[in-house]
């Protein structure tokens, strides 16, 4: 009998062990996608919400399975038949009360989270912008700048940013873990969020609805910089593409005609560059990573999203165009100097 007890002692401290060491993988601030680091008033007020309903339900889970263990300790091998009991209006009143304090407990601040996360602060400055999510990559259009760039999210620091969320084909769901909680973009339909950094740096988004072979690669970047910056970066943005300044250069420019480039990108202040399939190539050779964020920009990976676009970010719409060697640094030459 003691050996057994001591079985089952063991067996519960070993369950609250492992219990403690997933919490503890689960919550790792440092990662790049965490929601445990939040830097925004938003997904700081998603984490405090989710802080006060995980200690609600852990002390739940702990007062009822203290209980259970007790009565499964204390009532065990018992000779004959248990006394049956029934009806006890104190204990049915007491476990009717306890419940509904504890659903009040959570609502009133869940519905105050509800309420401030709907709308920006009223009374401060807000940006617009426009979000389109494809299969699968992200455009991003700043309608007060007349600026259009994909997969890299420019926003200044400290200030409210009004998301207009729209999709071309599929349901998809954008999410800044570190800034903001999701919100799902549905085709035929336009959804909204607000958020905004506190802190200047770069912050990852991600698809978080599954919307095909590509998902997982459907990732985009949130470039939070000061005003100065900002400011700086929009008007270059606003500027038409750079001319190429090399013989290679010039050559990479005449094959985007040639190879039909421009029926699925838009480059601006190339005649009929005005493709919509594919990313924004205006500006490309400014961001810091291509194929919707999982690629770091090198030449060397532009050479191999051009070689075999299938291996890199396999599902993706980009066809292989079966280009040479020549053909390829041609490409990579031009792209590299579209800032």
């Amino acid at each position: 009998m003691v050996s057994r007890l001591f079985r089952l002692r063991v067996l519960a401290l070993a369950t609250l062990v492992s219990f403690a060491a997933f919490i503890g993988a689960a919550c790792t601030p440092d990662h790049p996608q965490s929601t445990f680091d939040s830097m925004g008033p938003v997904a700081q007020r998603q984490e405090d919400l989710f802080v006060l309903i995980f200690i609600a339900a852990l002390i739940v889970f702990l007062i009822v399975g203290g209980f259970l263990l007790f009565t499964v300790l204390k009532f065990r091998n018992r000779a004959g038949t248990p006394r049956q009991t029934h009806g006890n209006t104190r204990l049915e009143v007491i476990l009717t009360i306890i419940p509904a304090i504890v659903l009040i407990i959570v609502a009133v601040p869940t519905i105050s989270a509800l309420f401030y996360i709907a709308d920006p602060p009223s009374g401060e400055a807000v940006m617009d912008i426009n979000v389109t999510g494809k299969q699968w990559f992200w455009n991003f259009e700043y309608p007060d700048a007349g600026v259009t760039t994909s997969n890299e999210l420019h926003i200044p620091v400290g200030e409210n940013i009004r998301a207009t969320l729209r999709s071309d084909d599929v349901i998809h769901s954008f999410w800044i873990p570190k800034l903001a909680g999701k919100v799902d973009v549905i085709p035929t339909r336009a959804n909204d969020m607000w958020f905004k950094a506190d802190e200047v740096g770069v912050y990852w988004g991600q698809c978080a609805e599954f919307c095909g072979i590509a998902h997982a690669h459907m990732r985009f970047q949130v470039v939070v910089e000061t005003q100065a910056d900002f400011d700086a970066w929009v008007a270059k943005q606003a500027e038409p593409a750079a001319e190429p300044s090399s013989e290679l250069a010039q050559r990479g420019h005449d094959l985007v005609t040639a190879r039909g480039c421009i029926g699925c990108h838009t480059i601006d202040g190339i005649p009929g560059a005005v493709g919509t399939i594919g990313p924004n190539l205006t500006h490309v050779g400014s961001r810091t990573r291509i194929a919707s964020g999982i690629l770091e920009r090198t030449p060397e990976n532009v050479a191999a999203w051009l070689r075999d676009p299938q291996e890199a970010k396999p599902g993706n719409d980009m066809p292989n165009l079966n280009l040479s060697e020549d053909d390829i640094s041609a490409l990579v030459a031009y792209l590299d100097g579209l800032k």
